[in-house]
C-alpha cells in the first residue's frame, strides 16, 4: 500500500507532574478516509514504570513496543536493576536511526515517559531517532490543537489529578478539531508505585 494511503492521524499527549507523569491518547485508527478501528491502544507499557505513546503507522509502533519491552526485560535480568528512562530512550533512538540508515524508516512519532530513580521524566523521539526531553509534549495530526491547550494551561508542579484533567482536555479538544483524532480518550499515570489507567468516568467528567 502507498504510504500516502496510510494516514498517521492521532493525538497523544504527555506531561510531567509533581509525583509522576500523565500520558493520554485518542483511540481512532484511520486509513485514508476510512476509520479502520475505534478502540486501538496508543499508550503501551514497556516496563512496569515506563510507557510509550504511538503516533504514526500502528504496525511500526506496535513492533517497536514489543522489541523494546523484551530488551528492557533482558536489561533488568542482566543488570539486576530497573532500566532508566534515558537508557530506554537511547536504545530506541538507535533503533529508529538504524531504520533511517537502512532506508526502511519507522513512520512514528513517540513519547517515552515514566518514573525511575531520578523521578518522573518525558522524552519525545521522531523517525530519525532524535531525543528531546521536555515537561510536556504532543504528537500526531491533532498535536497543534493539543499544544495550544498545553501551552496555555501547563505549569510546573501540577498534581496528578490536575495533570489528568489537562491531558484529557488537550486530547478532547483535538478530537473536536482534527478529523483523524477520535473516539475515546485514554489516560494513564506513572508514579513510583507503577502504572494506572484513569477511570473512564473521571475522564468523561
Amino acid at each position: 500500500m502507498d504510504q500516502d494511503q496510510i494516514k498517521k492521524g492521532t493525538t497523544t499527549v504527555g506531561l510531567v507532574c509533581k509525583d509522576g507523569v500523565v500520558l493520554a491518547a485518542d483511540s481512532r485508527a484511520a486509513m485514508g478516509n476510512l476509520i479502520a478501528n475505534k478502540t486501538i491502544k496508543k499508550v503501551l507499557p514497556i516496563t512496569d514504570r515506563i510507557l510509550l505513546t504511538i503516533a504514526g503507522a500502528a504496525g511500526d509502533g506496535q513492533m517497536l513496543v514489543r522489541f523494546l519491552a523484551n530488551e528492557m526485560k533482558s536489561y533488568e535480568i542482566t543488570k539486576k536493576k530497573k532500566p532508566s528512562i534515558k537508557a530506554c530512550a537511547s536504545l530506541l533512538s538507535q533503533i529508529l536511526f538504524s531504520g533511517r540508515m537502512s532506508f526502511i524508516p519507522y513512520y512514528v512519532q513517540l513519547i517515552l515517559a515514566g518514573y525511575d530513580d531520578k523521578g518522573p521524566s518525558l522524552i519525545t523521539l521522531d523517525a530519525g531517532g532524535s531525543i528531546i526531553e521536555d515537561d510536556y509534549a504532543s504528537t500526531g495530526s491533532g498535536s497543534p490543537v493539543a499544544y495550544g491547550v498545553l501551552q496555555d494551561a501547563y505549569k510546573k508542579g501540577l498534581s496528578l489529578d490536575e495533570g489528568i484533567k489537562l491531558a484529557a482536555r488537550a486530547v478532547s479538544t483535538a478530537i473536536q478539531r482534527d478529523v483523524f483524532t477520535g473516539e475515546e480518550v485514554n489516560v494513564y499515570t506513572v508514579t513510583e508505585k507503577g502504572i494506572k489507567q484513569a477511570p473512564a468516568e473521571k475522564i468523561k467528567a
